[in-house]
This record gives structure tokens, C-alpha cells and sequence, in this order.
């Protein structure tokens, strides 16, 4: 159950979290927004942008903030999966014998910057996927639980390509979100430029530390859901395949595979977080379709046409929402509609039939 005092808590830390971040990093607004999301909600963040849009720094960012365990992994070709999980090394103990000593990686701390993430090869890619989704680390049949709360920010450039290694879809899919870093506009480069005249460090203070940030997630998985929103997230999600039984002309005409049930539970539990972040207490369909490009971009795989026609995934989300937006807005209607014959037949009904007892039969005068 909420309390009010956990709410009230939960409206000023987000009012400090993003007063701090402020201090480091302009602009970008909707991004910062979406990995805040994502940290109280639990999920692994995908940044993709140019050099120089302040993606590290974001992240470094978000490390003070929160105060936790920051550690950045730089990937290369040559980076191997142990130097991103550790790996047992030989030691001496007192008596001189040999023995095995697990040596930890930098991927054991809470939040974790993989810098550059398509750099590396599928292999080292692989080492990350158990820690993405059970956040545990297996080395050599030893699983190691990681501290909790425990993020995957990771960073790819979408120009260069010469070098760089795909992520396969399940990595892809353990992204809650991807966020796409714009370059700033005129007003926000000339204050990029006077803040690093002064300095080039971070200046946020922290606002909450580990056990605040994992009881503002449990305070958001309280937020409650109703169900024709509910149900709406869940056509939605299943509208992005084109061979579903909800599929929408976008989908069959633009799409060659759709998002996966990891999608539907990353817009209920992002989508709660927004509800309160926004200071209400229920789930909308704006929180939806506000976080849908965010969840589904990097889940739907465009088909060969809409390549060819120059068809983004974030055109074919909107034409989905569009064409569910229409149906949802008519089933409305038609229930209202239905809501308001059923009333005027209940006036119209006669006295003694509406005295009727539970089991259908007329109660006895």
C-alpha cells in the first residue's frame, strides 16, 4: 500500500534528480527524462548518437546522482568476455600452496557504461546478456549474484560503421529503452561551450542513494493500471507483428518481425514511473504512447520495403498508434453508447421487474 509520505518523497527526489543533472548536462531533456525512467523502473538504457553529444557524460552524471558504483567499460575488437566478467587467476595462500581466486570484473558494480558497445566482437557481446536480464555473472559453473540496484548503459555511434559488430536481437531485446541523442541546437551549444569554460567535470550532488532509488521503484510498481489500458499496451505490443490477429496495415506492409513480450512489460512498468513522475497516480494512454517509440524502436526489424522507402521503425510506430488510436477511440464510443441504451432501458423497464431478488425471482411484497 502507498502512504503519502512515500509519495511526497518520491515528488522531491524527482524534482532534485533532475535540478542536478541539470548542472551537468544541457539540453536533451527527453533523454534524460527516459533514462531516469528507466534507472527507477529497472531497465538497461540503449544511447545512440554522434561523438560529442554528452552520452558518457550523462551517464557519469547519473552516477553521482544516485551515488552509486560507477565503472566504464570501454569496448574493442580485442576486448575478451573475462575482461568484462573477471575470471579466476592462480594465487599463493599463506602456506604456499596454489589456488583459484575469482577475480571480478568491472561489470560487478551498480551501474555500468559500456562504451561503444558495438565495437566489441558478438562473443565479448555475450558476456553481458546473464547480467542484463538475471544480473547475475557466471564464471567457469559459479553464478554470482550482482548488487542490486544494477543498470547497463550502453552507447553505440550510428555512423561509423567500419569496424563495429551488430547487436544480435536478444541483446537488443534487454534494452528497456533506446534513446536517440540529437545534436543541440544554436541557444544549447553556446551554453554547452560557457559551461566547459569553467570546468569539465561533473558538479551534481547526490540527491538518493541505492536504498532510496530501489524503494521509489517499489512505490512505482504500486501505481495502479486499468485494465482497458492495460489492454491497450497489450494490443499495442502485438499489433507490431504482422501476422498477429491485431495487426494493423503499418505492421503488415512495413514490418518483418515485431516486439517481443519483454515490450508490453517495459511500457506497464516505465509507463507507471511517467504516471508519477507527472504526479498522477494511474496509468494513461498518453503514458503509453509517450514511452512506445522509446520501448519498440529497437525491438521491430522493418521489411525490405520499408528500407527501400526510407520507412523508419519510429514512422511505422506512429502509423500503429495512429490506426489503434482510431479502434480504441471507437470502442470507447461504442461502450458509452452501449452504457447509455442500457440506462435508458432501465428506466423504461416496469416497477415490478426491477424488484427482482438475486436469483432472478420477484421478491414478495
Amino acid at each position: 500500500m502507498i502512504k503519502e509520505e512515500n509519495l511526497k518523497q518520491f515528488e522531491k527526489q524527482i524534482k532534485d534528480i533532475f535540478k542536478q543533472i541539470g548542472r551537468d548536462l544541457i539540453g536533451q531533456e527527453e533523454v534524460v527524462e527516459g533514462a531516469v525512467i528507466a534507472m527507477i523502473a529497472g531497465g538497461n538504457v540503449l544511447l545512440e548518437g554522434v561523438p560529442g553529444v554528452g552520452k558518457t557524460r550523462l551517464v557519469r552524471t547519473l552516477g553521482r546522482v544516485f551515488d552509486l558504483p560507477f565503472s566504464r567499460i570501454q569496448f574493442t575488437p580485442d576486448l575478451m568476455p573475462a575482461d568484462v566478467t573477471g575470471t579466476n587467476i592462480i594465487v599463493k595462500d599463506d602456506k604456499g600452496n596454489s589456488k583459484f581466486e575469482f577475480q571480478p570484473g568491472p561489470i560487478f558494480s551498480n551501474i555500468i557504461l559500456a562504451d561503444e558497445i558495438n565495437r566489441a566482437t558478438p562473443k565479448t557481446q555475450s558476456a553481458l546478456l546473464e547480467a542484463m536480464q538475471e544480473h547475475t555473472v557466471t564464471v567457469m559453473g559459479v553464478s554470482r549474484k550482482l548488487d542490486e540496484p544494477f543498470f547497463v548503459l550502453a552507447t553505440q555511434n550510428p555512423i561509423e560503421q567500419d569496424g563495429t559488430y551488430p547487436l544480435p536481437e536478444a541483446q537488443m531485446d534487454r534494452f528497456m529503452f533506446k534513446l536517440i541523442v540529437t545534436y543541440p541546437n544554436l541557444e544549447e551549444l553556446g551554453r554547452i561551450v560557457g559551461i566547459t569554460q569553467v570546468t569539465m567535470g561533473e558538479t551534481a550532488d547526490k540527491v538518493c542513494n541505492a536504498e532510496e532509488l530501489l524503494l521509489m521503484r517499489k512505490v512505482a510498481k504500486e501505481i495502479p493500471v486499468a485494465q482497458d489500458v492495460l489492454d491497450y499496451t497489450m494490443r499495442l505490443s502485438l499489433a507490431t507483428h504482422p501476422d498477429s490477429e491485431v495487426a494493423t496495415q503499418a505492421s503488415k506492409k512495413y514490418v518483418r518481425y515485431g516486439a517481443s513480450p519483454r515490450a508490453a512489460q517495459a511500457l506497464i512498468t516505465a509507463g507507471k514511473v511517467r504516471a508519477l513522475m507527472d504526479g498522477r497516480f494511474n496509468v494513461s494512454y498518453g503514458d503509453i504512447n509517450a514511452l512506445a517509440k522509446t520501448v519498440l524502436r529497437h525491438r521491430i526489424r522493418p521489411n525490405f520495403e520499408a528500407i527501400t522507402e526510407g520507412i523508419t521503425t519510429d514512422m511505422i510506430i506512429d502509423q500503429i498508434i495512429g490506426e489503434l488510436g482510431k479502434s480504441t477511440e471507437a470502442k470507447l464510443t461504442q461502450a458509452s453508447t452501449e452504457n447509455k441504451e442500457s440506462l435508458n432501458k432501465d428506466q423504461t423497464e416496469p416497477v415490478e421487474e426491477k424488484s427482482k431478488g438475486i436469483f432472478g425471482k420477484k421478491n414478495k411484497k
